[in-house]
């Protein structure tokens, strides 16, 4: 008789393997530190977690049996959506675990800045007592912020940013109004709501339409003097487009955790632009990660083994989200 198998990709300790074998009696567990063998591909049925190498040559199988794929990431650019779609491969992502270290990662950018903290903390390294005069300061209170991206995530910020006496609105595809937002308008109307606003951030996933959304037209049509901050995907920002907007002075300040190549090239100016703060893509590192992880897997495995569906955050394999 053929196993079934259930490839393990994501680090677990033995607590939660346990749990999921329990959940699956019926399955053969692997592991990356004992991965499926050339010869067991075609019975991988799920995938938790994404071996790029092993997965990649297990969808080009023409009999596969993999049925489901659950990301351990939010966004899933990185799959090869049109292969799953043609295949009719589940996929699941993990929507809404990084919404809180996410959300107080731009507030921290912003209070850094606001407040006189980051070149406080330049001036540090160096041992210099910076007269008020030499810090640039102002309040985060009072201020119009725009989150595009009104997901799970943009909804977290929004609520935090609110209750420190910010006006938010939020973008979306649709229009359609949500909680925590004074506003949301719809993404195609943003050209003629953009210069309203002191802060934009960027929490869109990375689609072919969301790929270089913001260029040299979307920074022209900003308040002057705005602050941006990317903490969605890399590549929706022209990277090009962000220094002249810099150097034009149409932006104050930009924070970026997330660039088009990473590790951002020791090469780029943005390293030495003392109105930019740089973070290594850690805006949405979580604790515990494996007990959130476990959440989604459980609630996920439990509803395809007894239906064929997913439960939680299933991703629209058109839409890429």
């Amino acid at each position: 008789m053929e196993s079934k198998m259930i490839y393990l990709v994501q680090e677990l300790d033995a607590r939660h393997q346990e749990t999921l074998h329990q959940l699956a009696p019926n399955y053969e567990f692997r592991t990356q530190e004992n991965p499926p063998t050339t010869s067991e591909w075609p019975f991988v049925e799920i995938m938790l977690g994404w071996d790029p190498e092993i997965g990649k040559d297990i969808l080009a199988l023409e009999k596969s049996h993999l049925r489901w794929i659950q990301a351990n990431s939010a966004g899933v650019d990185y799959l090869d959506l049109v292969t799953l779609r043609e295949k009719g491969i589940l996929l699941s992502n993990m929507s809404g675990i990084h919404a809180i270290p996410i959300a107080e990662s731009v507030i921290g950018m912003l209070l850094a800045r606001y407040r006189g903290i980051q070149a406080a903390i330049r001036a540090q390294a160096t041992k210099q007592w910076l007269p008020y005069t030499e810090i640039a300061y102002d309040e985060l209170n009072g201020k119009k912020m725009v989150i595009i991206g009104a997901g799970k995530i943009g909804q977290q910020l929004a609520s935090i940013a609110t209750a420190l006496g910010v006006e938010v609105a939020g973008v979306n595809r649709s229009g359609r109004q949500l909680e925590h937002f004074a506003t949301v308008y719809r993404q195609s109307d943003l050209f003629n709501h953009l210069n309203k606003f002191d802060i934009v951030v960027n929490i869109l996933p990375l689609t072919n339409q969301t790929h270089h959304f913001y260029n040299d037209a979307f920074f022209s049509h900003v308040k002057p003097g705005a602050q941006f901050i990317n903490v969605g995907r890399g590549a929706s920002v022209d990277t090009a487009a962000i220094i002249r907007a810099l150097k034009q002075k149409q932006l104050s300040f930009v924070g970026l955790d997330v660039f088009e190549t990473e590790p951002l090239e020791e090469t780029s100016p943005l390293w030495m632009m003392e109105n930019v703060m740089i973070t290594p893509h850690i805006a949405g590192l979580v604790r515990h990660f494996q007990q959130k992880i476990m959440a989604i897997y459980q609630a996920n495995l439990t509803s395809y083994l007894q239906t064929g569906t997913l439960a939680r955050n299933e991703v629209d394999l058109t839409s890429g989200y």
